[in-house]
Parts: C-alpha cells; sequence; structure tokens
C-alpha cells in the first residue's frame, strides 16, 4: 500500500512522573529531513528519536514537537555534608571548652551553616528518560502512518482512475492509426487525379508513398512501450514499499512516448487525444509527488 508523504500523528502519556506529548507532522520532500524540536534538557535522546522516525518515513520533511511536564520525576535531593558537620561540631565544642559555655549544640543551628546541606537535582537516567520519549514518539507515528495510509490509498485510487483514462485513450490512438494512413492514400490519390487531370496513375507509386507515410507515422512501438509502462506503474501501487521515486520516473516514461506519439501524428483527432492524454498524465504526475 502506497502512503502519502503528508501526515499528522499525536500522542500523549504519562511516563516516570512526566507527562509527555509528541506531534509528528510531514509534507512533500525529495529526501527524509527530520527535525525534532523538544526542551533542551532532553536534547540527548534526539539521535535516539530520529532513529525511530526512520523506521516509518523514507522521504517527506518531518517534524517532531516533544513537550515534557516532570511531576516529581526530578525531584531535588537534599545531601548532607556529614564529614564538615562534624568538623564544624568539633569546632564549636573547642569553643565551648575555650568559653567556658556549656550551652547545646542545636541542629538548627549546624544547618545554617555554611555547606554543611546541600540542594541537588535528582541524577537522571537517561536511558529510562530516552526509551519513555521514543514510546511514546510510536503511539504518535502510529496515528501518523495510519493518516498516511489514508491519504495514500485516496491517492492510489485516483491515480488508477487516471491510468484507465489514458488506456482509453492509447486505444483510441490506436484504432485511428491505421485510419489515416487510408485517408492519406485517398487523399493522395485524388490530388494526383486533379493534377493529371485524367492521365493513368501509377499505383505502385500510390502504394509507396502510402507505406512511406504509414512507416513515418506509425505509433505501435510507442503505445507498446506506453502499455508496458502503465501495468508497471499499476504493480508499484499495490506495492507495500516506498515507490515514490519510482514512479516519478516512471511518469517521465510516459510522458515521453506520449510527446513522441504526438510528433508523429498530424491527424487532428489523434492530436486531441493526446493533448487529453498528457493532461492526465501531468496530473499523475502531481499525485505521484505526495507520494512517499
Amino acid at each position: 500500500m502506497v502512503k502519502s508523504m503528508t501526515g499528522y500523528g499525536r500522542a500523549r502519556e504519562t511516563r516516570s512522573g512526566r507527562d509527555i506529548t509528541v506531534e509528528v507532522r510531514s509534507v512533500n520532500n525529495r529526501y527524509l529531513d527530520c527535525t525534532v524540536k523538544m526542551p533542551r534538557a532532553f536534547i540527548f535522546a534526539e539521535d535516539a528519536i530520529k532513529t525511530v522516525v526512520q523506521k516509518y518515513a523514507s522521504r517527506g520533511k518531518v517534524d517532531v514537537f516533544i513537550t515534557v511536564e516532570s511531576h516529581g520525576a526530578d525531584e531535588s535531593v537534599v545531601v548532607v555534608n556529614e564529614q564538615l558537620a562534624k568538623s564544624y561540631i568539633d569546632a564549636m565544642r573547642r569553643l565551648q571548652q575555650l568559653g567556658g559555655d556549656a550551652a547545646e549544640i542545636s541542629v538548627s543551628d549546624l544547618a545554617r551553616l555554611p555547606d554543611v546541606l546541600t540542594v541537588t537535582k535528582a541524577e537522571a537516567d537517561l536511558e529510562t528518560i530516552t526509551a519513555d520519549l521514543c514510546a511514546v514518539l510510536e503511539l504518535a507515528l502510529a496515528a501518523y502512518t495510519a493518516m498516511r495510509e489514508t491519504e495514500g490509498r485516496k491517492l492510489a485510487e485516483d491515480v488508477q482512475r487516471r491510468l484507465d483514462t489514458i488506456d482509453a485513450l492509447t486505444r483510441l490512438v490506436e484504432d485511428r492509426s491505421p485510419q489515416t494512413v487510408a485517408e492519406y492514400r485517398q487523399k493522395l490519390m485524388a490530388k494526383m487525379q486533379e493534377i493529371l487531370q485524367g492521365a493513368s496513375i501509377d499505383e505502385a507509386r500510390i502504394l509507396t508513398e502510402a507505406a512511406i507515410f504509414a512507416d513515418k507515422v506509425a505509433v505501435d512501438e510507442e503505445t507498446v512501450r506506453l502499455r508496458s509502462h502503465l501495468s508497471q506503474l499499476r504493480e508499484m501501487l499495490s506495492s507495500n514499499v516506498p515507490v515514490g521515486r519510482k514512479l516519478d520516473f516512471l511518469i517521465q516514461e510516459i510522458n515521453r512516448e506520449s510527446n513522441t506519439i504526438g510528433s508523429k501524428c498530424s491527424d487532428l483527432q489523434i492530436a486531441r487525444d493526446v493533448v487529453e492524454l498528457k493532461a492526465e498524465i501531468e496530473k499523475i504526475r502531481e499525485q505521484v509527488q505526495n507520494i512517499e
């Protein structure tokens, strides 16, 4: 199933005390271009996030937006400098002995002394945080992929309809091409009779000229290649792997064959059919630009 390069997905979960929200958006692009926007404190997970995105998209301009709200996950920790506290106590006791003051040393007094108590952030588990972010990202990418598959299915259906139209127009060109040779022969015969005014006409020469004309305007090779390209394109549309670039190349080949048919045929009806054929090809080209 083909996928569109345009999509959107969103997921939100609370993991390890963090409220994580992930949004994924993408638009058309020739190659995969992934941009991650999230709080600087979590920038260490960027490479892992891009690796996950690469499993879901091979082309497109993909933007990943991540917001994180902590609820007790990064609580502060009070650390006691026991060695320093003991040094303070020993020093204060010596002061008591020197001064004769027998007052007890209170904990509150000790806590107010410099560097006895320090407040630090709890050490973050980077692997756990990265795993949590990637888990929520996977959920967002699942919704994102579902949307792309829906859009891709609509694109494939539209392209299939246009391929049927191209097939029908090609059939009209094939049916009309032999008639142009017969009409050319009749016109040539009438013109020769008019010029020679009743004199004998060399039938062999007429047949030779008609044969040369038939060879000049023959489009059998072009229509055979055109139908082959149409068949390949239909097969690609049912593929489960990214085919956007191949489709783009194949459309160029189909357009080349239609140009050759148009240049060979001077018949008005065939020219009209070729114009319609090229219009359908151009519409397919526009749709293919959206396919991964």
